[in-house]
């Protein structure tokens, strides 16, 4: 098949969380499947073309957003090995800014993103023509890529792309692209798609993401618990989950990979000491490593559990402040990692001060010292009050650093809870959003942890799980073969 990507970011060139991951990832397994597969990004400032090796394309258009006439010229970069190429759409008023999507300096998305995303959602299907590239899908990947389904059936309907099929993958269901009814008309599309109850309207506003689930060929999401979650409660639902139970046939759930060429205790160059499931001595190494690192003394029967996260009330850390004290009064320590609220922030700080003898805290995005702590951590905690698919979980399965998780959305598909009367599991899982449960099931993890014979009998059983991106690939792979062979467009808009 030939495969059109179109995304808002892909690691390692741009990444913000587990989308960019999801992106880095598939497009290469896809092509290792002899897939012909273009991916289209932003050209966002932030991007090293050199060290990346892109190079500027001499072909050039002009698109009319609003009232201003804006440039669009691309570059490329051609994997040598794999029939894989990416695009960066470059536009320097739109993509030249300090962050992805939100202004530094207000904190606040910025007021332009419509401007932004709609350039290049227009933008990614112009250099498809440009490339003269007429893919049989273009998989598009949440809200900034949501307009191209219309697109596809208005303004850019014609004989170019005829037969294309296209599939809107939902990373997180609570980012929806809303922006003010009346720039409407900047959008280039009809205005009937504007009207109360249409396509595109949602509580007098212009919402991206729901023109996009009514308008592409399939939906899917990242994870199957998740994808019953936003059709039936109205919390994960965000006010689309009756647009999503409209759609219920068209909505599949395919669990994220990880990229194990990155993430194996095996091969991490990150790590000072690497190790494996048949022998796990280097994991002891690292754990000594990284506490003399941060500053903490080595206690021999003290878990280090961690946290890798974006500090958000989805991430549930409000249950990890609840139960702080109870936790640090144990014989326990604790890193934390990540940014996000401020309130979070403050009083993360304030813990880390009153434990300054167990507890470290650092409000940054550092992906080597998040692949050091996933080597280093015993216990890693995940209580996210929702989770579409999450990642983490995944990589401590590898690095033998058994989670602690909530059951919801891809946590629940992905860690099995571990069974004292059969030994059986992979981790430890709790239902209820509150403090108590989340400590009931740190408690647990930490009796077992206390069985050394048997805490190393999870570890290898968590270390053994495939989660591979080869086998999500070719799930992904019969998905599009069955799109592309249906007759009709299963549009509902």
């Amino acid at each position: 098949m030939k495969i059109a990507v179109v995304a808002p970011e892909a690691a390692p060139l741009a990444r913000t969380g587990g989308l960019g991951d999801v992106v880095g990832a598939l497009p290469k397994w896809m092509a290792k499947g002899g897939n012909t597969v273009k991916v289209f990004l932003p050209g966002y400032g932030s991007i090293d073309r050199k060290t990346n090796g892109f190079v500027q394309q001499d072909d050039q258009v002009y698109l009319e957003i609003g009232d201003t006439r804006q440039s669009l010229t691309f570059s490329r970069n051609k994997d040598r090995r794999l029939p894989l190429e990416h695009y960066l759409l470059e536009n320097s008023f739109f993509f030249e800014r300090e962050s992805l999507y939100v202004d530094p300096k207000t904190g606040r998305d910025y007021p332009d993103n419509d401007d932004r995303f709609q350039f290049f959602c227009r933008g990614a299907l112009m250099a498809m023509r440009m490339l003269d590239f007429q893919p049989d899908i273009i998989h598009l990947h949440d809200w900034q890529t949501a307009l191209i389904p219309a697109y596809l059936r208005s303004s850019f309907d014609d004989e170019f792309f005829t037969g294309t099929k296209t599939v809107l993958t939902i990373h997180n269901l609570a980012y929806q692209g809303t922006f003010p009814m009346e720039r409407h008309e900047r959008l280039g599309l009809p205005v009937e798609l504007f009207s109360p109850t249409s396509p595109f309207e949602f509580y007098g506003k212009i919402n991206f993401l729901k023109g996009g689930l009514l308008f592409a060929d399939q939906l899917t999401t990242v994870s199957k618990t998740y994808a019953k979650e936003i059709q039936t409660t109205p919390e994960l639902g965000c006010g689309l989950e009756g647009v999503l139970r409209g759609r219920s046939s068209d909505l599949v759930g395919i669990v994220n990979g990880v990229d194990y060429t990155v993430w194996s205790p095996s091969r991490d160059a990150n790590l000072p000491y690497n190790y494996h499931r048949a022998n796990l001595g280097g994991k002891r190494s690292d754990k000594v490593e990284l506490l003399n690192e941060i500053g903490l003394p080595l206690r021999e029967h003290a878990p280090l559990m961690a946290v890798i996260s974006r500090l958000v009330d989805q991430k549930g850390i409000d249950l990890l402040i609840d139960i702080a004290d109870r936790l640090l009064k144990k014989n326990v320590q604790l890193i934390v990692l990540g940014t996000g609220e401020k309130k979070y922030h403050r009083t993360l700080s304030d813990i880390a001060d009153r434990y300054e003898d167990k507890m470290r805290v650092y409000f940054k995005f550092d992906d080597a010292m998040a692949h050091k702590i996933e080597a280093a951590a015993d216990i890693f905690l995940m209580p996210s009050r929702f989770e579409p698919c999450g990642l983490n979980q995944m990589y401590s399965l590898k690095y033998g650093t058994i989670p602690v998780v909530r059951r919801a959305g891809g946590l629940a598909d992905t860690v099995v809870d571990y069974d004292e009367a059969t030994g059986a599991g992979t981790g430890f899982v709790f239902d209820e959003a509150t403090g108590n449960a989340f400590f009931k099931a740190i408690e647990r993890a930490m009796t077992l942890y206390a069985r050394k014979r048997d805490w190393k009998r999870l570890m290898k059983q968590a270390m053994a799980v495939d989660n591979s991106w080869k086998n999500v690939a070719a799930n992904y792979e019969r998905l599009f073969a069955e799109v592309t062979n249906r007759r009709e467009s299963n549009v509902r808009a």
